[in-house]
Order: C-alpha cells, then structure tokens, then sequence
C-alpha cells in the first residue's frame, strides 16, 4: 500500500517511522529540547539518518493540564522550522496541529501531512484539511489534554475508539476529504486509563478492520513507566521499542517516535522474523 503525498509517496507495506520533533518548552518528554532552530535541525538530521521517514512538527503541548497556546504562538514555533526543514532536507513533514491557520501556513510553507490529535474538530480545521489535500491522521481523545486523564470512562475502550474514528472518517469523507488521505490513531495516553491504553494495545488490529492505515504514538508514555516503574519520560527507550514493535505486530502502518534508531532496530528484528 502507498500512501500519496503531493510529490511523495511512503511504502506502507513496510511500517514507516515518524520521528516526534516538540518545538515547544512544555512537552512531557524533550519539552524546551528543540525550541532553537539550530537544535531543531540538528535533532532532524539525527532522526533521518537512524530511519526516520516523516518528521513530525508541534508547537503545541498537549500533555495532559497542558496550558493553552495561542495561534500566533503555534505559528511563531513552527512555520520557521517547517522552512527550514523544507530547505535543508528531502524528506516528509507532517503538522502535529489543530489550528486550521497552522495548518494552512504550514502546507504552505512546504509540509505534506496534517497529525490532529482532536481529529480535526476545531472550528474551520475540516475546511483547512479539505483545501490542503495533503494526507490527515485523525486521532481518537475523550475529552481535551487539561481534562482527559481527569476520569477516563469506558464500557469497551476498543470498540468505543474505533466506532469515534471510523464515524469521523465518514464525516470527513462526505465533507470532501479523499478517503486515500485518511489515517487513524487510537490515542493511547489521551483520556485512558493504564488498562484502557493496554486493552486497546492488544486489541490494536480491530482498526485494521475499515480502510484506513493506522498510525500509533505511545512513545516514552506514562503507560509504560506504569508498568516498567520507570519514572523519567527520557529513559523509557526500551519499553517505548519494544511498544512500537507491538504495535506493527497488531496492525500498525506508522509509529510515532521520539527513539528513531532504537525503534528501527526493534522493528529490524520483527520483520527478520516475520519473514523468515
């Protein structure tokens, strides 16, 4: 399967990796790692170089209590960095935004992908995604990152999840979306608990089951230092391979990073097997 970019196309037969770029100071993990354009770069060229395929750009935290960021704030962090990732490197920049504005200005200025964690519910976002025409990852969330984790509620997490993300897939497919630029993303970590995020883990593949590629980010997660006691975001690299790994094994098409070479090695060893 290929997923068309303007100019581009990614072999989804293969699982690609997304590597995770927060030009924000608040982040949970790298918070204020990346907000200088030179760091930025240089963290771009790490994670191209160890496997990546996409780099994923955000101005805006949305850990949960992540305070409110304004569009002129979002636009001031990102849009440089997309320029000059667009001058510097050949290689797919995704928005890791809600903001229709910065998804217009940041299409514009180069980037071929749309990753909205609110599945493009802000006023003006589905309208944006439309003209864009550029491939969109819908993302699955109960509630907003200041109230999600407050008191996660489900009946079945699984079903839940994917009934939300296939029903707003519809919805941007009769407002005018290609369906072939439709990508799908559980949420683990937004508004589930530590057994709703490992519930929907091995139930992955129920999303499999409709059209659309799937694409994971559980990367250095609190559901990982959960269960590992690893209390530091930056130090759950193995658990966060080996989760990503899981993830491909169940389903998934595109997983969502901040540990580019450690999770290609992982993935390296799931696909020798699976091949073998």
């Amino acid at each position: 399967m290929q997923l068309k970019f303007k100019d581009k196309s990614l072999d989804l037969s293969r699982a690609q990796i997304m590597g995770i770029l927060n030009v924000t100071p608040d982040s949970f993990s790298d918070g204020g790692s990346y907000q200088t354009l030179d760091k930025a770069l240089f963290q771009v060229k790490k994670m191209l170089n160890e496997g990546a395929a996409i780099i994923d750009v955000g101005g805006e935290s949305t850990r949960p209590d992540a305070a409110i960021v304004s569009v002129q704030e979002e636009l001031e962090r990102v849009i440089p960095v997309v320029e000059a990732i667009v001058k510097r490197f050949d290689t797919i920049i995704s928005l890791d935004t809600s903001s229709p504005e910065i998804m217009r200005e940041g299409v514009k200025a180069g980037a071929l992908m749309i990753n909205d964690v609110r599945a493009l519910t802000r006023e003006g976002a589905l309208q944006a995604a439309k003209d864009a025409d550029v491939p969109v990852c819908l993302m699955h969330m109960q509630g907003t990152p200041q109230d999600m984790q407050h008191n996660p509620h489900y009946t079945n997490c699984a079903v839940e999840v994917k009934d939300y993300l296939f029903r707003r897939a519809s919805e941007c497919e009769a407002f005018g979306i290609k369906r072939e630029h439709l990508l799908l993303d559980p949420g683990f970590g937004f508004g589930k608990s530590v057994h709703d995020n490992y519930t929907l883990l091995k139930k992955l593949a129920i999303l499999r089951s409709g059209p659309y590629p799937l694409l994971t980010g559980l990367s250095r997660k609190s559901m990982l230092g959960a269960v590992t006691g690893i209390e530091k975001a930056a130090e759950r690299v193995l658990p966060s391979a080996v989760a990503a790994m899981l993830c491909v094994q169940n389903g998934a098409q595109i997983v969502r990073v901040h540990d580019v070479k450690e999770t290609a090695q992982a993935l390296a060893v799931y696909y020798a097997v699976a091949e073998a």
